[in-house]
């Protein structure tokens, strides 16, 4: 898993930038990985490219972006699913700087390879998809896709649990966001917090907490909100490195980044048991 995390965020990749070779460098080395993990294509192919523009009236700009979908199918309910998401984009090379994006998000795609590991080796009694989404950064645009052109109907989405920074934290602290508008959640996350190799909190999803971040809309889980799909965010507050040229593998807290890992299988397997009752 380090070796894909540092594989991900290395110089070659550029940065991953949407729609730009390193990102296209960086989308073959999930599909391998994908492969390589188990986790079969969900269609006929993994890659499922998009269209979308960036910018404003007349400086709207055409992009494309592809999204990487697999699944592990379940063995008890296999029309039911949840939906298991990190974005594999970041910002690309600026000013000659490369921006690695080691945290961000080269940790929740490599966390993708290890939980496809886990389940192919241990089959869930629900589906899971595995979506390594493009063009996050350039304003959820990968998920904004899923959900407006699902490849299985809306309807039979379990949970969406997305991943998005997990890896660098010196206290230990893993954050689960949003439970405080979906408090039937808050029990099976109390479960998985009382199994976990971190400390897992729920919170930065109260806009009337003052002083502290709303990550309610802040990463790929929020459209699959905003579609009534439960959905859940796990990230760290990485705030001195969103961004910057200093978010790279070396700077990396490992131990705490393989316990997070260890505690998504944990939660995915929770929900896979526990299913969600709202």
């Amino acid at each position: 898993m380090l070796k894909d995390l540092q594989t991900l965020s290395a110089d070659d990749m550029e940065g991953r930038l949407v729609g730009t070779p390193g990102g296209a460098r960086a989308r073959a080395y999930v599909v391998d990985r994908f492969k390589a993990s188990g986790i079969a294509p969900l269609g006929a192919s993994y890659e499922h490219p998009f269209a979308f523009t960036s910018g404003r009236g007349g400086a709207a700009t055409p992009r494309t972006g592809v999204n990487v979908l697999g699944v592990i199918r379940g063995t008890r309910t296999p029309d039911r699913y949840i939906v298991i998401t990190a974005h594999y984009d970041h910002i690309g090379v600026r000013n000659g700087a490369i921006f690695n994006g080691a945290d961000d998000n080269a940790s929740g795609t490599a966390a993708l390879f290890a939980l496809g590991d886990y389940f192919t080796a241990n089959p869930p009694a629900h589906s899971l998809i595995f979506a390594a989404l493009d063009a996050e950064e350039a304003g959820l645009q990968g998920a904004r896709r899923f959900v407006a052109d699902p490849p299985v109907p809306l309807e039979q989405l379990l949970i969406n649990i997305n991943m998005d920074m997990i890896g660098r934290d010196a206290n230990n602290l893993l954050y689960v966001v949003g439970t405080h508008t979906q408090r039937f959640l808050k029990p099976t996350i109390e479960h998985i917090a009382a199994a976990a190799n971190v400390t897992l909190r729920m919170g930065h999803d109260n806009p009337d907490e003052k002083g502290v971040e709303d990550w309610t809309r802040a990463s790929d889980h929020f459209p699959f909100c905003e579609a009534k799909v439960p959905c859940l965010y796990f990230g760290v507050e990485d705030f001195e490195n969103h961004h910057k040229a200093t978010d790279k593998y070396e700077t990396m807290t490992h131990d705490f980044y393989v316990r997070v890992v260890q505690t998504m299988v944990v939660a995915v397997k929770t929900f896979d048991d526990r299913g969600v009752t709202r």
